[in-house]
């Protein structure tokens, strides 16, 4: 994938240029893997705005990088954010934007005072971020590998689920699951929340064990070459009350409406109030706090985020999440996302592509 890392570092360039940096020190982990292929627990990159990048990173992990990043020159050093400035300021470039969302205080107050007189660090904001916002073809077919075997795992632990069975227990056979059918691992801690345990819309699963009458929503997701999948079903055990299918029935149609509004130049605001609006016109606005979406990638969580008054738009080739929910305290709650990604041309003449493909149906088992 060296191209694809090198049309990356391209496009960061020219947006270093029309900020006025001489190049950029990349210290967030997953934008030096973005931005060169290379995982690790240490590493730094530092990119001019007009010449070659230069990755640094320890011993430890020499060998993946020069098999990994062939294409760059390789600085094998501890202190890979010193030795970057250092290199920085020998060639010319004292203006180096750096990422502020990242960085520490300490480590800034220790690169200023070891850099050479001259040095003018400067925050670069999301530039980064904001390309990652947009996926290649290569991330959106990892993407939709792990959602994939999400979708397997799902289904394959579908017949476990019984009373008597705990939360726990379901979501370690997940994940076992993901890993058995590929995953490198989970994307994230998988969620199993299971009678009033669903009105926690982040619940971790414990020993509760499920009882007949239940819904219980299963929020999880597979991680394939970095990228991550994301997908929530809510199925029911044994017999389904009137207020459960009410609730499920509005979040099923809340669902479908924010996927509908999913279209290249699409306000992420407005995509979040055709879901929030069905919700709260039905009188369960305050049941709903959490944003109707975001994005999906190289973690689990980044742009574009699609919440109350967000203003930014959606591009071609946006991959993103839909899970409007409903969260009743003391009784329970439904939750259904997906996994899409947007496409030049869709909206409601041909809607988003969904990743995730397991049925939106009320399952009863």
């Amino acid at each position: 994938m060296p191209k694809i890392h090198a049309a990356r570092r391209a496009a960061l360039a020219q947006r270093l240029a029309a900020i006025g940096a001489d190049a950029a020190l990349i210290t967030d982990l997953v934008n030096v893997r973005y931005l060169t292929g290379l995982a690790s627990s240490n590493a730094a990159v530092l990119l001019p705005a007009d010449g070659p990048a230069v990755l640094a990173t320890d011993s430890r992990y020499a060998g993946t990088a020069q098999r990994e990043c062939s294409d760059l020159e390789i600085v094998i050093e501890r202190a890979v954010e010193s030795v970057l400035t250092e290199r920085a300021v020998a060639a010319g470039a004292f203006t180096v934007g750096f990422e502020a969302q990242e960085m520490t205080v300490a480590r800034h107050v220790d690169l200023v005072a070891s850099a050479a007189d001259g040095l003018s660090l400067v925050p670069i904001g999301t530039i980064i971020e904001d390309l990652r916002a947009v996926k290649d073809e290569s991330e959106i077919e990892l993407v939709a590998a792990a959602c994939a075997i999400t979708g397997e795992a799902f289904t394959a632990v579908l017949d476990m689920i019984r009373p008597g069975v705990t939360e726990r227990q379901i979501a370690v056979a997940i994940e076992r699951a993901m890993v058995d059918l590929g995953a490198e691992a989970p994307a994230f801690d998988t969620i199993v929340a299971s009678g009033r345990n669903g009105a926690v819309p982040h619940h971790v699963p414990g020993q509760r064990e499920v009882r007949s009458g239940d819904l219980i929503t299963i929020d999880c997701g597979a991680r394939v070459g970095g990228y991550h999948a994301d997908m929530t079903r809510t199925v029911a055990v044994g017999p389904v009350s009137a207020w459960q299918r009410e609730i499920y029935d509005l979040v099923a149609g809340a669902q479908a409406a924010g996927v509908a509004a999913l279209a290249v130049g699409a306000v992420a605001g407005d995509v979040d109030a055709a879901s929030r609006d069905l919700i709260a016109d039905a009188g369960h606005d305050e049941h709903f706090e959490h944003g109707v979406g975001h994005g999906v990638g190289l973690q689990i969580h980044e742009a574009p985020w699609l919440g109350p008054g967000r203003a930014g738009t959606l591009q071609d080739r946006a991959v993103v999440t839909i899970e409007p929910g409903i969260y009743l305290p003391d009784m329970g709650g439904v939750r259904i996302e997906d996994t899409l990604v947007v496409r030049a041309g869709s909206g409601a003449a041909a809607p988003a592509e969904p990743l995730t493909t397991i049925s939106r149906e009320l399952l009863v088992l």
